[in-house]
């Protein structure tokens, strides 16, 4: 009896020692060099609504095209323009797109699904080369104001900048950065805004599903790395402005919204002929576009309301 008595208090030791290293080993791997990161998505809570306005019915979208966008330089170009304008003209009305659909307001209307392209307007530099949040609330006003887009109170503005344009304060090329928008005046009215920094500034951070692990560049869906990487961050935008347009309407409670919760899934996709991959087909053009959030029971990310 007192051997085994002695083998127990062994075998208990040993299992404390045990506990002990996992204990130690657990803390060193949650320690502060090996947290997530901080803006890391979390997809483990549903989406609420806080009683704020959404987008009801069609929104209009129009562009702003900041910086220089013509053949005399590099920093932007008439190809990138024109894939980016296939993508927003087809994109409304998409079963991608019709998730969003999916978040009334207390009354119970919500956004259509669809989206109306309204036109576009160049500005050469009026903010210079680094844009704040008030830039651009500025750039859409002068733009509203100088009559070169109505102010149409079912709009988006979408701030759109060629490649030697920065914007750190609004989160442009920061890893982890949510893409920017929010809410300006204009002829005494408030204004919607959405940021669309390019691609080509950064694009380990802007473009990462179009890199390899080694960082070289992929083939993209339309061969056009700047217009292919766009388009997936002006679907994120147009998802969260319609559906939270003040940033109090639907968001979970870690304050993300709806395709917030999605950023970097892509989920099937195919192959295309020069190599790339898409999981999107709008018209005659493939894009490989995030996919958004389905608020339902358990929640996930999809391309359309049915998977």
């Amino acid at each position: 009896m007192k051997k085994n008595k002695t083998q127990l208090q062994v075998l208990l030791a040993l299992m404390l020692l045990m506990f002990a290293g996992l204990g130690q080993s657990l803390s060193a791997q949650n320690g502060p060099d090996n947290k997530k990161p901080k803006n890391h998505p979390k997809t483990d809570s549903p989406i609420t609504y806080h009683n704020g306005p959404i987008m009801h019915g069609t929104a209009d979208v129009y562009f702003i095209w900041y910086g220089c966008w013509d053949e005399t330089c590099q920093a932007g170009n008439t190809a990138t323009q024109s894939i980016i304008y296939d993508f927003i003209i087809r994109v409304g009305g998409s079963p991608y797109f019709q998730i969003n659909a999916m978040y009334p307001n207390g009354s119970g209307g919500g956004p259509s699904g669809a989206l109306l392209y309204g036109g576009d307007t160049v500005d050469r530099y009026s903010h210079g080369l680094e844009l704040t949040a008030a830039d651009m609330q500025e750039i859409v006003k002068d733009a509203i104001e100088s009559n070169r887009l109505p102010q149409d109170p079912a709009s988006i503005y979408v701030v759109i900048a060629s490649a030697d344009v920065s914007s750190n304060a609004t989160g442009l090329c920061i890893p982890g950065a949510l893409p920017h928008h929010g809410i300006g005046e204009a002829l005494g009215s408030a204004t919607r805004y959405a940021f669309v920094g390019n691609a080509l500034r950064c694009p380990s951070v802007a473009a990462p599903q179009f890199l390899d692990s080694n960082g070289a560049q992929l083939p993209t869906p339309n061969g056009n790395l700047a217009a292919d990487a766009m388009v997936a961050t002006i679907a994120h935008l147009m998802n969260v402005v319609v559906t939270n347009p003040y940033g109090n309407a639907w968001f979970d409670r870690y304050g993300l919204q709806n395709a917030d919760k999605c950023v970097g899934q892509f989920g099937p996709t195919y192959s295309m002929p020069n190599g790339g991959r898409a999981n999107l087909r709008l018209g005659q053009r493939d894009y490989l576009i995030q996919q958004n959030w389905i608020n339902d029971r358990k929640g996930h990310c999809a391309m359309n309301s049915s998977l």
